[in-house]
C-alpha cells in the first residue's frame, strides 16, 4: 500500500483539528474528484510502520481530535488491509479520539468489515459529479451518507451522523 500525503493539522476532513492520510490508488475515478492526484495505485510513497508511528506520534497533542482516513480509496482490497492496521493502531493508542474514513464503496459492499470496528464516522458512496451540492458536510454529493459507525453495527441499520453540539 502507498499513501499520497499526510496533513498534520487537518480541519476540513471531520469535525475539530485532525491528522489526515490520504492513500494511494482508487479505481473509481469520480468525474470531477478533488483528489484524482491520488488515483494511481504505484504513486506516492510506501506505507510502512514508521509512517503508522509518526501517525500517532502527531497525534499525541491534546488539540488533535482525531484520524481521518482518505485517499484514493482506503477501503479498495489493495488498501483494506493498510486501513485497518493502522485504524487498529490509533484506537489501541488514542480509544477517546475518532476516526473518520471516506469510501466510494458503500458500507454493504466493504471487503472487509474488521475495518469498521475502528471508524467510528465513515462516509460513504461515490462523489456525483451530477449530484454536487457544496452546502453538504462532510461530503460533495447528496447521494454520500454520513453515517455513525457504532450505533450502525449495534442497530443492524444505518444509522446517520449526527454532530453533536
Amino acid at each position: 500500500m502507498r499513501y499520497n500525503k499526510i496533513r498534520k493539522m487537518d480541519i476540513s476532513n471531520g469535525p475539530g483539528v485532525r491528522v489526515s492520510i490520504f492513500l494511494q490508488g482508487c479505481s473509481f475515478h469520480c468525474k470531477n474528484c478533488f483528489n484524482p492526484e491520488t488515483w494511481d495505485f504505484d504513486k506516492g510513497e510506501e506505507f510502512t510502520d514508521q509512517v503508522i508511528d509518526e501517525i500517532i506520534k502527531i497525534s499525541s497533542d491534546s488539540y488533535i481530535k482525531g484520524l481521518s482516513i482518505l485517499g484514493g480509496e482506503p477501503m479498495h482490497p489493495n488498501n483494506i488491509d493498510g486501513t485497518i492496521k493502522l485504524a487498529k493502531r490509533f484506537k489501541k493508542a488514542y480509544p477517546d479520539k475518532t476516526i473518520w474514513s471516506w469510501t466510494g464503496f458503500l458500507i454493504d459492499n466493504i471487503v472487509n468489515k474488521e475495518v469498521l470496528n475502528y471508524i467510528d464516522v465513515l462516509v460513504d458512496g461515490q462523489f456525483m459529479d451530477e449530484l454536487r451540492n457544496p452546502k453538504l458536510k462532510y461530503c460533495g454529493s447528496s447521494n454520500q451518507r454520513v453515517i455513525d459507525v457504532k450505533k450502525t453495527l449495534k442497530k443492524g441499520n444505518v444509522v446517520l451522523y449526527k454532530e453533536e453540539i
